[in-house]
């Protein structure tokens, strides 16, 4: 299918709108739409939040067809026509297929039929091996035309977070790392604050907003007392914050057990911990989760269907090295994100950003694509890549 330069800049209308929800609709995925009439936009809309409308319903009633929509709620579920002397409305834009099957909301599809559409022109299909393809199916046999594959890259990269949980259960697992330019993490003596600027932790902040859980080993708690919250001049919702503690290391008055998110803090250990520490947690309002030990650590991969059994569809782990480590040993982690700081910190013993157990040859290598490179405040640098499968 040939798009026209008109196609193009109508999606990327749509992506742009798409963005805006970004981070905000978990575990829904986050999508734009776009409604044209004779070459002119007549009505736009984004998926805000989860339960709420979807993006085509928010571009309809932009375009003054709340009515349809209206009629639609309160008929049965059966897809009637509903008519009006409206002119047809040209092209309907959307960065993923609309939704074809009652939820929280009506489906999509019935909306767009109701409207009288006559072209529906989308990104990507839907992941969800349940509904993929079939709400395009559905607008066909109404008549209206269908164009997929529009941008379909650009639409799928904001949603990898959803298309991985949606088809698989696991969260998109994102490591992160702020590091010297000799890869350590902190000193010989454990010192680590800070090796990269206020810039870079303002951008890691945006990080945590856009992140469903922070996750975090029981080395980082006790050596560095971190709070985890969206601080540094980013607004944005909080959170959930994950702590990884196989033996109940943790002091149950480290800030994430006892300040006011305390209640959105999940702790997965095992039963090499005590009983005594795991109920004190517990009587302070945190989750605790107790999953089959692995080599004396926590099964890793049992917690990551945890989190996704919890609709939690990203996971940004922010150390230790021993944590990014492991997931990377077990083959858990979906993307990198490193910031890089002017500075040689050197040392045998100074902390490198992976420790577990590696790799043997350089040929068994986690290889890295799509890397891309952005410079943060004057001297810093942001490496963000997908791991290779």
């Amino acid at each position: 299918m040939a798009f026209s330069k008109d196609d193009e800049r109508f999606m990327r209308r749509a992506l742009a709108l798409a963005r805006r929800g970004s981070g905000k609709t978990s575990p829904n995925p986050a999508v734009g739409a776009v409604l044209v009439r004779n070459g002119r936009i007549i009505g736009e809309g984004w998926h805000k939040r989860v339960g709420g409308p979807h993006a085509e319903v928010f571009a309809l009633r932009a375009a003054g067809l709340g009515d349809r929509l209206s009629a639609i709620r309160n008929r049965s579920r059966r897809r009637t026509p509903v008519t009006s002397r409206r002119p047809p409305i040209t092209a309907l834009y959307g960065t993923m297929e609309p939704c074809s099957t009652w939820g929280k909301t009506p489906p999509c599809t019935d909306a767009i039929i109701a409207a009288g559409v006559k072209r529906v022109v989308v990104a990507a299909l839907d992941p969800n091996p349940k509904h993929n393809g079939r709400g395009l199916r559905i607008l066909q046999r109404a008549g209206i035309r269908v164009d997929a594959g529009l941008l379909a890259d650009e639409a799928t990269a904001m949603n990898e977070a959803f298309d991985k949980w949606i088809t698989t259960g696991l969260p998109f697992v994102i490591a992160k790392a702020a590091m010297s330019l000799d890869g350590k993490i902190a000193t010989r003596t454990g010192d680590s604050k800070w090796i990269t600027s206020a810039a870079a932790r303002h951008e890691a902040h945006k990080l945590r907003a856009q992140a469903d859980a922070v996750m975090v080993g029981a080395n980082t708690v006790i050596r560095d007392n971190p709070q985890l919250t969206v601080r540094h001049g980013v607004r944005g919702r909080q959170p959930w914050r994950v702590v990884v503690d196989a033996r109940g290391r943790s002091s149950r008055k480290a800030r994430l057990f006892t300040d006011r998110f305390r209640h959105r803090t999940i702790v997965f250990t095992t039963r090499l911990s005590s009983s005594r520490w795991r109920r004190v947690l517990t009587l302070q309002n945190v989750i605790v989760i107790v999953v089959p030990a692995r080599r004396g650590r926590v099964d890793l991969r049992v917690a990551l269907q945890e989190l996704g059994g919890m609709e939690l569809t990203s996971v940004l782990v922010e150390g230790g090295s021993e944590l990014l480590g492991s997931l990377f040993d077990a083959r858990l982690v979906d993307k990198t994100v490193v910031f890089y700081a002017p500075v040689i910190i050197g040392g045998r013993d100074a902390v490198t950003a992976v420790a577990g157990e590696g790799v043997p040859r350089v040929t068994k290598a986690i290889r890295l694509v799509d890397c891309r490179c952005r410079p943060i405040g004057k001297n810093e640098m942001l490496v963000e890549a997908r791991v290779a499968r």
